[in-house]
């Protein structure tokens, strides 16, 4: 019977890890399925959906072949595929191009991209588990390269084929070019990997171990109990039979156990012997799904609660990530560096505008008359402290940095505004400002969340944005006594004031000899307000004033004299005429909320320099 017990288990054993691992092998099904594209299309873009590309669950390999030219190809159709093996490419696949661009960012960037262009959507039909393909028209028919674009999130290139992997939410699309001219690749692939885990391999594999183990101690304990059965034994001589004397009966009550209330004896012991098979089988049971109960109970009040609350409404997307915005910065940083060291001004323009390109061309001009100029300096690199992107999903939007250079600690941080016009072009820096050594910005939102920027007469702080650069550049030119919004500012910490507040201009006219006079003028420019809105209900505010001096003689035959920078962009040194010297200041502040109408506006940063000289007219 022991030996019996053995090979029931070694049976058992050998079964269930023969079902376990042909579970993970001969039963397994396909480890992913394949979508295939082919298109009869003369669109330069193909637009692969959110929708499409989040078909299946996992990661997306797309296969990429170029389009063809001169010849037909088959009608759209998407069929799908599922295969065990690694993707295989298309047998009956059109002539490669030469040039395959694909790059992917959020579909609304991917749309705004396209513009007005005609091109290939490509999204997902959940009837029919298929890619549905339209074409919608456009004015245009050709496109630019979309490689380099500050808009994407990965961009990759190829000739004739292309293979990429990626892992996107339904939120990101793909796009793709030939060469902007050409049609767009006119067959693709995509697959994701399949779930093929087996739920009952693993058990199935366990109880056959564990009943091999059993089998095995049970062949122990066969062999055991067959060697004591096969000991000497020696037969003892039978004395005489004694006569039997009957004893009276006694009633004895039936023993019974205490354990479970049931009789001991061998009945119990098999009952016990029996239990760790019956846990097994539970196990087992359990392991398979078949031992899950279910309960039943009323739901809680924070569950009703949560079902009946209104949806919150969604915020629009930010312009930019925190690595899209590290990435922009290094690329503007290296375009002004190469810039700086050429004196290009065209180069420059490519990623600066507004006041900071003003103020880098005007140095360039400068420093083309006279070599001994300085350049001025450089963006900070090698850490982005802050970034801040707007809340937008059209154009233009801004973006909002603080670089900073850990290597160099005497190199002061830097406050950037990033704007990018349209959606084909780059971000470019319009403002950049040396932050102030004692300045200390208000919290703002995560680069996640963004922010909203205000416009100039936005009624959400004390002190409208468009009026600050007026009433300030008024404080620089007529101080305490003369400026009516004196008092909204604050002066302790002010360095500008220091330099060209109304005071320093007060000794350059004590400074003056006779024979000259000296005259200034302050006045807002035309330059963008930017305002972004902080945690506290502030704002930062970005502004441009411009300050004009004038020197000109007073008497007959005297000459005003000019040097360094100023004679280097008026391109003489002296003048009976005189000279004029216009300086321009980009300015930060911040504006208290209106819970604090009675707190001061407080300048964080400030960056100067001439961006214009000429002799009087």
């Amino acid at each position: 019977m022991r030996f019996i017990i053995a090979i029931v288990l070694f049976v058992v054993a050998f079964v269930g890890i023969g079902l376990g691992i042909a579970e993970r092998t001969v039963f397994a099904e396909a480890d992913r399925v394949t979508q295939t594209v082919e298109l009869e299309s003369a669109a330069s873009v193909t637009v692969v959906d959110g929708s499409a590309l989040n078909a299946f669950d996992g990661r997306q390999t797309v296969a990429i072949r170029g389009g063809v030219q001169g010849s037909s190809a088959p009608s759209p159709t998407a069929s799908p595929s599922t295969s065990a093996s690694p993707e295989a490419a298309p047998a009956d696949a059109p002539a490669a191009t030469e040039e395959i661009a694909a790059v992917y960012g959020t579909t609304t960037d991917v749309i705004g991209w396209v513009g007005s262009a005609g091109y290939t959507l490509v999204t997902w039909d959940a009837e029919t588990q298929t890619f549905v393909t339209e074409e919608i028209a456009g004015d245009e028919a050709t496109v630019p390269t979309p490689i380099g674009s500050d808009l994407w999130y990965g961009e990759f290139e190829g000739e004739g084929e292309l293979g990429l992997t990626i892992n996107v939410p339904r939120d990101v699309s793909l796009l793709m070019v030939s060469d902007g001219t050409l049609p767009a690749p006119q067959e693709f692939s995509v697959t994701w990997p399949l779930d093929v885990s087996s739920p009952l391999a693993t058990p199935l594999t366990l109880a056959g171990f564990a009943a091999l183990l059993l089998g095995l101690l049970a062949l122990i304990w066969a062999l055991l109990h067959m060697r004591r059965q096969r000991g000497p034994r020696r037969k003892s001589p039978r004395g005489p039979k004694m006569p039997r004397v009957p004893r009276p009966s006694r009633y004895r009550p039936a023993k019974t156990s205490t354990l479970l209330g049931r009789p001991k004896g061998r009945r119990a012991v098999r009952r016990v012997a029996l239990l760790p098979i019956g846990l097994l089988g539970a196990v087992l049971l359990s392991a398979c799904g078949l031992g899950d109960g279910v309960s039943l109970s009323e739901p809680t009040q924070a569950a009703t609660a949560s079902a009946s609350a209104e949806p919150e409404e969604e915020l629009p997307p930010v312009a930019v990530t925190t690595r899209q915005a590290e990435r922009i910065i290094d690329r503007v940083a290296t375009t002004i560096a190469e810039a700086d060291a050429a004196g290009n001004g065209d180069l420059a323009s490519a990623r600066l505008a507004g006041p900071a390109l003003e103020l880098r061309q005007a140095n360039y001009a400068a420093r083309a008359n006279n070599g001994e100029i300085a350049a001025l300096p450089a963006i900070p690199t090698g850490s982005v402290e802050l970034v801040l992107p707007q809340q937008t999903d059209i154009w233009p939007r801004q973006v909002f940095a603080v670089v900073t250079n850990p290597d160099d600690e005497s190199v002061p941080p830097v406050a950037m505004v990033l704007t990018q016009a349209t959606a084909r072009e780059q971000y470019k820096a319009t403002y950049i400002v040396t932050l102030e050594p004692q300045a200390v910005l208000p919290e703002v939102p995560p680069a996640s969340l963004g922010t909203a920027f205000l416009p100039p007469e936005t009624p959400f702080l004390p002190i409208q944005p468009a009026t600050i650069i007026p009433s300030y550049a008024e404080i620089l030119l007529l101080g305490e006594a003369g400026a009516p919004n004196f008092a909204q500012f604050a002066a302790e910490g002010d360095s500008l004031r220091a330099q060209i507040g109304f005071e320093k201009k007060e000794e350059r006219r004590a400074a003056i000899p006779s024979t000259a006079a000296i005259d200034f003028t302050n006045a807002a420019s035309d330059a963008e307000v930017v305002t972004m809105s902080t945690l506290d209900a502030g704002g930062l505010v970005f502004g441009y004033l411009t300050e004009t001096e004038t020197v000109t003689p007073t008497q007959s035959g005297a000459a005003v004299n000019a040097s360094g920078a100023v004679a280097a962009l008026a391109g003489i040194e002296s003048s009976e005429r005189g000279i004029t010297a216009t300086y321009g200041v980009q300015v930060l502040f911040y504006v208290p909320s209106l819970e604090n109408p009675d707190d001061p506006v407080v300048l964080l940063g400030y960056t100067q320099g001439l961006v214009a000289a000429s002799e009087v007219q």
